[in-house]
């Protein structure tokens, strides 16, 4: 307790800081307002690490914080992230990247006023709705298309409006959890749902959920597993099917695909991934998927199918809060566009681009990397690595690539430390890297990195690595 006290009272107080002369160029560049309050931020910080360390702390670890805190609210939150993972649609990182052509492309339409809801052949009111719509009905045969803000929304909507207060019918071996705990039960409970479970973890067939039907079934649902496999004694129920099961009872059948391929595309990793064109034309009557997953293009949920359907949808009292806005609209027009001609979905979808990537030019690019750090007298290694799609698809494809592995220290625990500084401090750079920590190493992954970008990390991590050894 006393240990706890005394370090307490080694905090100084904001007074005491404010006066400082070297907090002093903060209050002149951001003014006194937002320094107390960044001073107060860090001192509840310390608080709370002393009530669990009790510890005390440097007059220097205390300006760094309030430094670092009030760097952050004097400029953008959202920042530019150079992505060493490996992970092409990384959920934390943006999910699908934009390439410059695709932000160029779009920003014409968005760059002053636009024709959002306004019909350029009437001089009347138009409709949103209709902007993309075109392109996706052609692109995926769906007879209507409706966007929303994303594919949770997408779902929950189709749901409350086809079952309110009845009974869905799923398979038990769908019931998926995507990230940030979505879960397939839970949205079925806040769409005021009944979920009916059929079939086993591992085996569904089509009887059990023709079995499972009743008077107050309202849809019959079936789950892409795009982020975990089951393998071994499996059975699931096809999309043409519970199609064809929903006809026979009249009750429509939603498929959630998620992942969002628009469709078939000639690519190994993509030879198994459902698409939504071969979905619909299954005979399916509602498909929703993501914007911005293997589509490629900005957050959004995409509801493809039967325009009766598409339109009792459009009607719902929910729909005005779950639109999209103009930059969505323009930014979702603009990748699927590129669905148009396989060259350009190749060079100008990023996701494509990686997909496509010559395994001899990403050894280049270590190489490259290499000799930049080489020159300031960092030691690395290029070692084959294996990148991921990411984003809650093609969970079972590794992708080939190669990664440069940084070295430093004699002993493993040396090696753990100061990867794990490392890979703290480049997150923390003004300019962000996000590399791999792995088993006590450090590695940047090539198949996420730019070529235009190596130079601007090489400093990055040769800044880091300064800074890493002169804290230690």
């Amino acid at each position: 307790m006393n240990n706890h006290k005394e370090a307490y009272k080694s905090l100084p107080g904001v007074d005491t800081l404010l006066a400082s002369a070297e907090l002093r160029p903060l209050q002149m560049q951001y003014g006194k307002e937002l320094l107390t309050y960044a001073i107060r931020q860090s001192l509840a910080y310390f608080r709370n690490q002393i009530s669990h360390q009790s510890q005390t702390f440097e007059y220097s670890e205390i300006a760094e914080r309030i430094t670092h805190t009030i760097q952050l609210l004097g400029h953008r939150h959202l920042r530019k992230v150079f992505n060493a993972s490996g992970i092409i649609i990384h959920t934390n990182l943006g999910r699908a990247p934009f390439s410059a052509q695709m932000l160029r492309d779009s920003f014409d339409v968005l760059q002053g006023y636009n024709n959002l809801e306004f019909d350029l052949e009437t001089a009347k009111r138009g409709s949103r709705n209709d902007h993309a719509a075109d392109l996706l009905r052609f692109l995926t045969g769906a007879e209507d298309i409706l966007v929303v803000n994303n594919a949770a929304a997408a779902v929950m909507m189709v749901l409350r409006a086809f079952a309110k207060n009845r009974e869905v019918i799923v398979s038990r071996g769908e019931l998926i959890e995507i990230g940030g705990s979505f879960r397939i039960p839970d949205i079925m409970a806040a769409s005021d749902c009944q979920m009916v479970e059929v079939g086993t973890t591992n085996k569904t067939r089509l009887d059990d959920f023709e079995k499972a039907i009743s008077t107050q079934t309202g849809l019959l649902f079936k789950a892409h597993k795009s982020n975990y496999i089951i393998k071994g004694f499996t059975e699931e129920v096809s999309p043409g099917e519970l199609a064809r099961l929903g006809k026979k009872h009249d009750i429509p059948v939603l498929y959630d695909l998620g992942s969002g391929l628009l469709r078939k595309i000639d690519h190994p990793a993509l030879s198994s991934e459902p698409d939504v064109r071969q979905a619909l034309a299954s005979g399916v009557e509602l498909v929703c998927f993501s914007g911005d997953k293997l589509l490629g293009g900005p957050q959004a949920g995409i509801i493809a199918g039967k325009k009766i359907l598409i339109e009792k949808l459009k009607k719902e009292p929910m729909m005005r809060a779950l639109r999209v806005c103009k930059t969505t609209l323009a930014l979702l027009e603009t990748a699927c566009s590129y669905y148009l001609k396989d060259e350009d979905l190749n060079e100008k979808n990023l996701i494509f681009k990686a997909f496509n990537r010559d395994k001899a030019h990403i050894r280049q690019l270590a190489e490259k990397l290499q000799s930049l750090l080489q020159s300031n007298g960092i030691a690395s290694e290029v070692q084959p690595s294996e990148g991921q799609c990411g984003g809650g698809t093609l969970p079972d494809e590794a992708i080939d690539s190669f990664a440069l592995k940084l070295h430093y220290g004699k002993s493993n625990k040396e090696k753990a430390s100061f990867a794990a500084r490392m890979h703290q401090h480049l997150l923390l750079n003004k300019k962000p890297v996000l590399a791999i920590l792995k088993q006590g190493q450090l590695l940047f992954d090539m198949l996420t990195l730019d070529d235009n970008d190596l130079e601007t990390i090489a400093n990055t991590i040769v800044e880091t690595y300064q800074l890493v050894l002169e804290k230690k």
